[in-house]
């Protein structure tokens, strides 16, 4: 026992150890795992709790699970630990989407042991390809309650203290459709805990179990100071905004949200009554969901910087009526969450853009754009399921463009499937990935582009869904920019000589044969003070990069270019 080394250059080093942690956990899930959404796409996260269910790191692929590991972790502890039920050498699963987004997202969680003693959890959450439910790839526009979604995993052991409990794994591998690749995720997440279990126990026989349960504090209580210092920066006062999603998938008209948020030096309030009841459609999420939407929007407005926290958000207050669209109850379905999950960050980022242009863009993409293509591999007629997200433009800010091509806030440090391993794993050709010119994003400084994504489907029938919010209201404007242009889905289908198209903002299992083309296009981002403004040099530079054309020139910017 090591239990005198308190000082505080030791517990520097264990603080920063911890974080590390949460990074070599990340690193072994994508080395270990087996299908692309998570080892190219990186579409998960991991990261320890104390015993308590308090979140002391986390290692980010996708920014919305913010929220959603100690709140896993506390279910837990509520559910096992009054019955003395929480054991070394167990594994807990779930994918209960009231706790966290949406049934694809299964988490993992250990309890780590040291000599006897309960000293914390080690957990992951990622995105399977399937479990289950009435579409391949288990998310679909036209669902109308939880149990066309998918397989539900409530919390429940599935190693139980060393020993596997074959009968659940048998259970999920015979209800959904990749049971391959899953369960060889499902055993990446195994690894990546049994790697954070592993090292925190390290840290514990090196230092002992005080100097440990002091630098667990001092890390939260470093998170909290360290955001209350931020917040004093931010303008006081009451801010608010509106919006509008699209519809919920089912055809409804568009749904209101919105919220009021109030700045102090000591708190951040956020409330979001008066938006839209739970929904009909799949754009529904949970509360745990809100808490990881307003977590992440919040760190970017304070100190992105220093590592994520229970003590980071200790200044946070969420207020939200129960079954909102933001606060559903079972069961609702939920798998297309995002579409909502990500207006709560946009709400708060469109009432404070204008007041902190130093930190907060104009609109941008916003929605995931996830995309599922269900189909034969044309070479070895093995059924394939492709799933992604897809990057569109940021919007511009008081100094500068907006970036092009990049992830929505919600996927944070997540990447593309790269284009060669799409065509050889699943049997398409894309044909063009490219940024476009749609209209869109003018200003003083333009927004972001988006990009145009073409696939040709080479085997003889296939069918795609997806969600691309922000079809019928576009990324908005700021201090005079224009809205940016909207996200979409075109299909282009061979009909002989003659083409037709067909284009969608929430398609759902359609169908397409050989040589028929999807085209996903993704939004332009909001521009950014008045398009006159903008300098000659700039516009130059767009139509030498082929962003605009000389007839878009003319149109937006009142410049004298011929029209094309």
């Amino acid at each position: 026992m090591n239990d005198h080394k308190t000082d505080k250059f030791s517990q520097e080093i264990i603080k920063n150890a911890l974080v590390a942690i949460g990074d070599e956990m990340f690193e072994a899930m994508a080395r270990s795992s087996m299908s692309p959404i998570i080892y190219e796409v990186l579409d998960y996260s991991v990261g320890l709790t104390t015993k308590d269910g308090d979140l002391i790191a986390q290692g980010n692929g996708t920014t919305v699970f913010l929220g959603m590991i100690d709140a896993l972790v506390k279910e837990i502890i509520e559910k096992f630990g009054a019955k003395g039920d929480i054991k070394p050498g167990d594994v807990f699963i779930s994918n209960d989407p009231y706790y966290g987004t949406h049934l694809s997202d299964v988490a993992l969680a250990k309890p780590i042991f040291h000599q006897g003693a309960l000293v914390g959890f080690a957990v992951n959450k990622a995105h399977w390809v399937d479990v289950g439910g009435m579409a391949p790839g288990s998310f679909t526009p036209a669902s109308t309650e939880i149990y066309q979604e998918g397989l539900q995993i409530p919390t429940m052991k599935v190693v139980d203290e060393g020993k596997v409990l074959q009968p659940i794994l048998d259970l999920i591998s015979a209800n959904i459709r990749m049971p391959k690749e899953s369960l060889g995720d499902f055993w990446a997440g195994v690894a990546a805990n049994n790697v954070g279990a592993e090292r925190l126990v390290m840290l514990y026989e090196k230092y002992g179990a005080e100097a440990m349960t002091t630098a667990m504090e001092g890390l939260l209580d470093y998170g909290e100071a360290m955001i209350a210092e931020e917040l004093t920066k931010l303008p006081k006062g009451v801010f608010e905004a509106e919006d509008w999603i699209d519809d919920d998938g089912q055809g409804e008209d568009p749904l209101r949200v919105c919220v009021r948020i109030e700045i102090s030096d000591e708190t951040f309030k956020v409330d979001f009554t008066g938006s839209a009841p739970q929904a009909l459609g799949p754009i529904n999420h949970g509360r745990t969901a809100l808490v990881a939407a307003v977590r992440t929007i919040f760190k970017a407005l304070t100190n992105p910087q220093i590592p994520s926290n229970g003590g980071c958000f200790r200044a946070l207050e969420i207020i939200c009526p129960d079954r909102t669209v933001f606060t559903a109850e079972r069961p609702a379905p939920v798998s297309t969450y995002w579409e909502t999950m990500l207006y709560a960050e946009d709400l708060i980022w469109k009432a404070m853009a204008e007041h902190l242009p130093d930190r907060l863009s104009a609109g941008h993409v916003l929605s995931v754009c996830a995309f599922i293509l269900s189909a034969k591999h044309p070479e070895t007629d093995e059924d394939v399921i492709l799933v992604q997200p897809l990057v569109g433009g940021w919007g511009a800010m008081s100094d500068r463009d907006g970036l092009n091509g990049q992830f929505s806030i919600a996927d944070g440090e997540t990447y593309n499937i790269p284009v060669e391993i799409q065509e050889a794993r699943y049997g398409v050709r894309i044909n063009q990935y490219a940024l476009h010119n749609e209209d869109g994003g003018e200003g003083k400084f333009r927004g972001g582009k988006g990009v145009y994504l073409d696939y040709e489907i080479l085997c003889d029938q296939a069918h795609f869904s997806g969600s691309f919010g922000r079809f019928k209201f576009p990324p908005w404007g700021a201090a005079g920019g224009a809205k940016g242009s909207s996200n979409y889905v075109e299909l282009i289908r061979k009909d002989g000589s003659k083409d037709t198209r067909e284009v969608y903002g929430k398609p759902s299992r359609v169908q397409m044969r050989k040589g028929d083309i999807v085209r996903c296009v993704t939004a332009t981002g909001g521009g950014w003070g008045d398009p006159h403004e903008r300098s000659e040099a700039e516009i130059a530079d767009d139509l030498k990069n082929d962003f605009i054309t000389k007839e878009q020139a003319a149109r937006f910017y009142k410049r004298p270019y011929a029209a094309e």
